[in-house]
């Protein structure tokens, strides 16, 4: 994915969050939402390194530290989970469908791993 396309995912899936989410400004205001864009730019990112890697575990393994350091910070793995659905709903509107089924099955993996430890 180019730089623009990879900032455009990440714009769409943020606003999509906060509209659905308002508590989260309420919580964490405009810092919050920095940081909402930042972890959807490091998602993206280990999405590609796994795609490289040919490889889902790299995408796991950022998915488990990714939900202890949330968790740290208040935010609840079903936000992560909501996170990664908006991502798999985007994508076929900017990502080829090679690159597409791959992350898909990197979050839908990601998104079963979640909901495990919410169990938990």
């Amino acid at each position: 994915m180019t730089p623009e396309v990879k900032e455009k995912i990440v714009q769409h899936v943020s606003e999509e969050i906060y509209k659905a989410h308002p508590w989260l400004w309420d919580k964490f205001k405009e810092r919050g939402r920095e940081k909402t864009e930042e972890d959807n730019h490091h998602h993206l990112k280990h999405l590609e390194t796994s795609y490289a890697l040919s490889d889902s575990s790299f995408f796991l393994d950022y998915t488990a530290w990714l939900e202890s350091v949330l968790n740290e910070r208040g935010v609840p793995g079903t936000i992560i989970i909501d996170n990664f659905e908006r991502l798999k709903t985007i994508f076929p509107l900017y990502v080829n469908e090679k690159e597409r089924l791959f992350f898909t099955e990197c979050i839908e993996k990601g998104i079963a791993l979640l909901k495990e430890n919410i169990q938990k």
